[in-house]
């Protein structure tokens, strides 16, 4: 495992990115496209969403536990759910927790979402980067543990690549902290390389293969930015922006916002991810009391040891 620092970093990361990410779904008749060509933040307070809240469950069982229990994580996902619904879980996971905290068996509930398919929604991905840090040192078990997380709610085989991906991503970033950045072609290419063949893996390697100088928008255009709330629709986009900026996390954080689509969870994802390497000292202060705080049940601490 490594150092516990860079796994706490990761949910201070990915929790900034999500509440950030979500302050930006404006209304229609607001000029977002201005404010954000201004680097002018949204107003306070900024709420964490789902995304933060299944990455609080997942933290809490991993400190509890060492290992990720499919069964055990999902019946936790359920009870978090029922404690507070109102964070913007997507339809079919309201089904998903619903059945299971009635005491519905959560393989059975999630292997027969979509017709049988299970579902391939963006919504593994986005909570798992701080598993990747505290697996950062072992990729086999990075992709492991990141598979079993995913299963706990999401069975189709592209929703888990997506969060096996954000995990080797979340590893990587961890493990390369003490060196020099790796370009991005470079770093999205090692991420590939540990999925099998899957529409996640194919749009990595697209966003390996984007220009350098590509836009934000142009690289949206592409990969899509999770506006059909999927895996593969959001994991290569969110990546090909962390890949773009792992030494400097607002910059990250501002960059991804700009291709707009499920903005929060595409930061989320980006904030793990580059917070992993960097941790959270260079977040603007006025983002931190923006920010709605972290819930001490979650086993984070800001000084781990």
């Amino acid at each position: 495992m490594i150092a516990p620092q860079y796994a706490h970093a990761a949910l201070d990361g990915l929790v900034t990115g999500d509440a950030f990410g979500d302050s930006w779904f404006t209304r229609s008749d607001e000029p977002a496209e201005r404010w954000w060509a201004a680097r002018e933040p949204r107003p306070a307070p900024w709420p964490w969403t789902d995304d933060s809240a299944m990455a609080f469950v997942l933290f809490a069982h991993l400190v509890r536990n060492g290992e990720v229990r499919p069964g055990g994580l999902a019946r936790e996902f359920a009870a978090e759910y029922r404690r507070d619904p109102d964070r913007k879980y997507g339809p079919s996971m309201h089904r998903v927790l619903r059945d299971i905290g009635a005491g519905a068996d959560w393989r059975t509930v999630t292997t027969t979402q979509f017709g049988g398919q299970g579902s391939y929604g963006n919504g593994a991905a986005m909570r798992v980067a701080p598993l990747g840090a505290w697996f950062g040192d072992d990729l086999a078990a990075v992709r492991e543990q990141a598979r079993l997380s995913a299963l706990a709610t999401h069975a189709h085989p592209e929703a888990v690549a997506g969060a096996v991906a954000v995990a080797v991503a979340a590893a990587l970033a961890a493990a390369g902290a003490d060196a020099d950045a790796p370009a991005r072609a470079a770093f999205l290419g090692e991420v590939a390389s540990s999925l099998p063949e899957s529409d996640v893996r194919s749009g990595l390697l697209v966003a390996a293969g984007l220009p350098e100088h590509a836009s934000v928008r142009h690289a949206a255009s592409v990969l899509g930015s999770g506006t059909l709330i999927s895996a593969p629709d959001t994991v290569p986009f969110a990546l090909w922006s962390a890949a773009g900026h792992l030494d400097d996390l607002p910059e990250a954080l501002w960059r991804t916002v700009g291709g707009w689509g499920d903005r929060d969870t595409t930061c989320a994802i980006v904030g793990g991810v580059v917070a992993s390497r960097t941790g959270t000292d260079g977040v603007p202060a006025s983002w931190r009391r923006s920010r709605e705080d972290i819930p001490a049940w979650s086993g984070w601490n800001p000084t781990p040891s």
